[in-house]
């Protein structure tokens, strides 16, 4: 059940016209017309704009569910990458533009920097939906700290490159491009600040892939019959189902707890940052064990590309790897506990 009228809007709409099954069977990219229309229609694309922005106004919390249905629909669309450049515009108070757009950097090691004369320079790898989007918002550093800008992706040069799930996913190269707009970052918002939104959204939309894999897998396994009987009843099949929805509640319960801490929380504290970083690392452990556990379980129908399954799997493992992968944030967690101390540690995991 969904949990507020925003995240059902979205579902509604995703249900209508991003069915994964019609997608899949789609012989061009027609589709995503009416439903970015729809999406935008419905505000959805700058849920985190403010009102004063030209945005929805809508809270966290309802941001990180459409994140989540994002997820259980597996939706191939720039949504809650136009939702972070939106918040992202947002902490500097600048307006969003409508259309789709995507946020720089996306990788902890990347850097943009910004000059005296205002102008952008640097290359960001594997940026999602960069050749989609007609705008991207960029946190970029000078000598006095960090400012926000607004840079027609057309002014940038883009390089081709597919995700693990067929989606937009590109290096693109800053060369002393001149933005639209530029402002500096409000306190407190920093690259590692936009990196923890990135981490949570991307640990949302993992377990809501899982959601759905688990559905189709239990489902698939009740209708396929071997040796006479429901695959389910073998014991084997059952205790994959089983590790399969251990996975999932724990991603569900991991990326639903980081989420909830930012939305509470007026700044990106240490809590936040041990609920995040926590969060993408058990997520993407999930994403891993859990895909294998459904490709397992379906056989070698799951692999073929007419079926569904393949949408969830991929995109899932290929989101591990957006807004820090789990070897980089299990290394900043533990540089993290070491720096507080030993005796500081079960205090801070009792503490959540």
């Amino acid at each position: 059940m969904t949990e507020n009228i925003v995240a059902e809007t979205a579902e509604r709409i995703f249900s209508d016209l991003a069915d994964a099954q019609n997608l899949n069977n789609a012989t061009n990219d027609g589709w995503k017309t009416p439903l970015w229309a729809a999406l935008t229609d419905a505000g959805l694309p700058l849920t985190w704009v403010p009102e004063d922005c030209d945005g929805s106004g809508a809270s966290l919390a309802d941001g990180f569910s459409v994140a989540s249905s994002v997820g259980r629909f597996a939706v191939p669309v720039p949504l809650v990458e136009t939702m972070l450049a939106g918040w992202l515009l947002s902490q500097a108070g600048l307006p969003s533009p409508a259309g789709k757009m995507t946020v720089a950097p996306a990788r902890p090691q990347d850097r943009v920097t910004i000059s005296a004369d205002g102008s952008l320079s640097g290359r960001v790898r594997r940026l999602p939906f960069a050749s989609d989007a007609a705008h991207i918002a960029v946190i970029a550093q000078d000598a006095k700290g960090y400012s926000i800008a607004l840079v027609e992706a057309s002014a940038c040069r883009i390089e081709a490159g597919e995700s693990l799930g067929s989606d937009a996913s590109n290096t693109v190269t800053f060369d002393n491009v001149k933005p639209l707009s530029s402002r500096p970052a409000s306190p407190g918002t920093t690259p590692a600040s936009l990196m923890l939104m990135g981490a949570t959204v991307r640990s949302l939309q993992i377990a809501g892939a899982l959601e759905t894999m688990l559905d189709m897998t239990v489902r698939y396994s009740n209708e396929r019959v071997a040796f006479e009987k429901q695959i389910s009843k073998f014991q084997a099949v059952q205790h994959n189902l089983a590790r399969l929805a251990g996975e999932v509640a724990a991603a569900v319960a991991a990326a639903g707890s980081a989420a909830d801490a930012i939305a509470n929380s007026s700044s990106f504290d240490d809590a936040v940052f041990l609920e995040a970083a926590s969060a993408k690392i058990r997520c993407a452990e999930a994403a891993e064990k859990g895909t294998a556990i459904a490709h397992q379980v379906h056989g070698a129908i799951g692999f073929s590309m007419e079926h569904i399954l393949h949408r969830y799997t991929l995109r899932a493992l290929g989101w591990r790897d957006d807004f820090g992968h789990e070897s980089y944030w299990a290394t900043e967690l533990g540089k993290f506990v070491a720096a507080r101390g030993a005796d500081e540690l079960w205090p801070l995991v009792a503490s959540r």
